[in-house]
């Protein structure tokens, strides 16, 4: 779920107003030796930035975390239309969709030798950065591997298995997640999980074969059975008093997590970073087991240069050195962001890693499984939009007391106000 906080609405406005001048800019004329770079927060991009500079230090790299992925998205689409754009920007998958449909707002990477590189990345990852004509617009950086983080002394504490194998088997389907967690909450009388948007609907409906586009490109979200199958999903979540209504990210799940308000989190590979930060205090409480269903994916990022950058070589630069297969594993090491670059998943780094902080669970064996059982489906230019409002009904019938009878219609009807049709 991708949340807007007032503060990174402030942080994005501010970028804007003081980098993003109509006019600015233009392709080439730097100095070669630096380049600005746009991510979004919350993933602690300095840690690249900072490991790039060890091996390049006469490079500058200008970093501007700023906001979220929705909110980095929309500064960047302001600067395209006339404003100084950055050198290297960092998009989530989810809206790159948006990017992939202006092609003549990028340099096409093919041009820097990125067909030298496509082998090295999985080919459904790849293929989401690709235009019409076959230009490429951005390098992947990372996957999501899906899984289950859960609290075995609260599971103890409810009568629950704790073995990530037998907490597995407690789920293969996501009904049979939330009948645990009615059993979770009869015992304890608590929150299991916490919400139903994101760590119940939200991967359901990445589970699917076809999403809200058909593989024509045809939107099909209100006619498509899968959606209406994971929708119907989240809302039993959401009425089935198993979850703790805490948005993702925001200031009360943080908590709620810290405090041990609810016992499981759906959460790909990058989450435990955030998990380990936000509730230091619960190192070892921690283990991981499958997602239902038994793969998925939510994430994954792409580096891209906008046409009018300055210093496009030195951005690509960063892109080699840092998304090379050796370079996402060396990121793996340092923050737990899966590679997509499969060539590495059998090395011992990554194939052997266990985390201490969940228990010394094999996270480089299960993340990896989880997305190579996938299949993809096509990611269309309105589908971050879609899948909004989507969360934003099941969040409604969660926290707001919306009607869950009507919950579908409201979204339906809200997504063909936000895309026009």
């Amino acid at each position: 779920m991708t949340l807007r906080p007032p503060l990174l609405l402030a942080v994005a406005a501010l970028v804007l107003a003081t980098s993003c001048t109509p006019g600015a800019g233009g392709g080439g004329g730097g100095d070669g030796k630096s380049f600005e770079f746009w991510s979004f927060a919350a993933i602690n991009q300095k840690l690249s930035v900072d490991a790039y500079r060890a091996k390049r230090p006469d490079v500058e790299v200008k970093l501007t975390e700023v906001g979220t992925s929705v909110e980095t998205a929309q500064a960047l689409t302001t600067a395209l239309a006339g404003g100084k754009v950055p050198d290297l920007v960092l998009i989530q998958g989810d809206n790159l969709p948006q990017f992939v449909q202006q092609p003549q707002n990028f340099v096409d990477l093919r041009t820097l030798g990125a067909d030298d590189m496509a082998g090295d990345y999985l080919d459904w990852v790849w293929k989401q950065s690709v235009a019409k004509d076959g230009e490429v617009l951005g390098v992947p950086t990372d996957v999501g591997g899906m899984a289950v983080a859960y609290r075995t002394d609260l599971f103890a504490a409810a009568g629950l298995p704790t073995d990530p194998e037998a907490v597995s088997a407690l789920w293969p389907t996501w009904d049979a997640f939330i009948e645990t967690g009615k059993r979770y909450k009869q015992a304890t009388g608590k929150a299991f999980t916490d919400n139903a948007a994101t760590s119940v609907f939200y991967q359901a409906v990445n589970q699917v074969s076809e999403k809200y586009y058909s593989e024509d490109r045809k939107l099909v979200y209100e006619t498509n059975p899968q959606v209406k199958a994971a929708f119907e999903l989240g809302i039993k979540a959401a009425t089935a008093g198993i979850t703790a209504g805490q948005s993702s990210f925001e200031s009360a799940w943080s908590a709620g997590m810290a405090q041990g308000q609810y016992a499981a989190v759906s959460a790909p590979s990058w989450m435990l970073n955030t998990i380990r930060s936000t509730a230091p205090d619960t190192n070892g409480k921690w283990n991981i087991a499958k997602i239902p269903g038994g793969s998925g994916n939510w994430g994954g990022s792409y580096l891209a240069i906008p046409k009018r950058a300055k210093n496009p070589q030195a951005a690509w630069d960063y892109i080699k050195e840092m998304q090379s297969p050796q370079g996402q594993l060396e990121h793996f090491t340092r923050v737990g962001a899966l590679p997509s670059t499969p060539s590495v998943y059998q090395d011992p780094k990554l194939a052997d890693a266990k985390d201490p902080f969940f228990s010394d669970a094999p996270t480089g064996k299960i993340y990896t499984d989880a997305v190579l059982g996938l299949k993809p489906f096509y990611i269309g230019p309105d589908s971050a939009t879609i899948g909004q409002e989507f969360l934003n009904a099941i969040t409604n019938v969660e926290q707001s007391g919306g009607d869950p009878a009507t919950a579908w219609d409201d979204a339906v009807r809200n997504i063909k106000t936000a895309i026009g049709g």
